[in-house]
């Protein structure tokens, strides 16, 4: 017998199919010129039409921010090993680290086109900028966190460093790691964007840019539309490479629901 989709799920997609009809609403009444905030259906029509285009310099956006987003990853893991190994590492960088997270995007994004120039090296150092953190953080907390009896246990029976790390510190910090992954993946692509808004000769930044001084509103919203389901796609790439790393986790989880 085929089993019928859990009704949970669908609650996101009642809540957007609403939020869709209220803004169709708004816009079909006239309470908001349409040159302001154009319907749903031309901004569908709009992303039908420039769907080549969007493409090409989505291309390009997802470049940067895969590229970013791989370079995050290695630096978060480095930072925080050696942050965890070092202890004094650890008190000296880490309310660094969280100071550095204060400082906006946008502030900083002028600064990395001057030095750095209008090629993708100034669109990747933002989306490192902005993604190696979270990692950074859930990576270290799954370290500090891991059993302390485990790791006594294994010392006492001449594991080396490399093998509490493989065996006790880095699976403690998977959770953490894959909570991390799907903030800063949120975060990979509208920092890309945010600096292509700055200087650049493609990419959905720099096709924003383009369609809002020419006033044409729909295509704009097309591009937000675009970027929203490529973050959605990326979140959802990495909850199935989770559960494919983690089977022990989603396979207690999937117990615990059938009884």
């Amino acid at each position: 017998m085929k089993k019928l989709p859990n009704i949970n799920n669908l609650y996101p997609l009642f809540v957007l199919a609403g939020l869709l009809f209220v803004w169709h609403l708004i816009t079909a009444t006239g309470l908001v010129p349409g040159f302001m905030l154009p319907s749903p259906f031309d901004v569908l029509k709009a992303f039908g039409d420039s769907f080549s285009e969007l493409m090409h310099h989505a291309k390009v956006s997802l470049t940067e921010a895969f590229t970013g987003l791989t370079l995050s990853i290695i630096l978060a893991l480095v930072i925080a090993l050696i942050m965890d190994h070092f202890e004094g590492v650890y008190k000296a960088f880490h309310p660094i680290l969280v100071i550095s997270q204060t400082i906006p995007t946008v502030a900083i994004a002028p600064l990395l086109v001057l030095w750095l120039g209008y090629d993708m090296a100034p669109k990747i150092t933002l989306v490192v900028l902005t993604c190696f953190f979270p990692i950074t953080i859930a990576l270290l907390g799954g370290f500090k966190n891991s059993d302390s009896d485990a790791i006594n246990l294994m010392r006492a029976m001449g594991a080396s460093k490399w093998q509490i790390y493989r065996y006790i510190k880095l699976p403690n910090a998977l959770p953490g790691f894959f909570s991390g992954l799907k903030i800063s993946v949120s975060y990979a692509i509208v920092g890309a964007v945010i600096a292509e808004w700055l200087g650049g000769n493609s990419g959905l930044g720099v096709y924003m840019t383009r369609v809002r001084k020419s006033y044409a509103f729909d295509k704009m919203f097309a591009v937000i539309y675009l970027i929203a389901i490529l973050s959605l796609l990326l979140i959802k790439a990495v909850e199935l490479i989770e559960r494919k790393t983690m089977p022990w986790i989603y396979g207690l989880r999937e117990g615990e629901k059938q009884e």
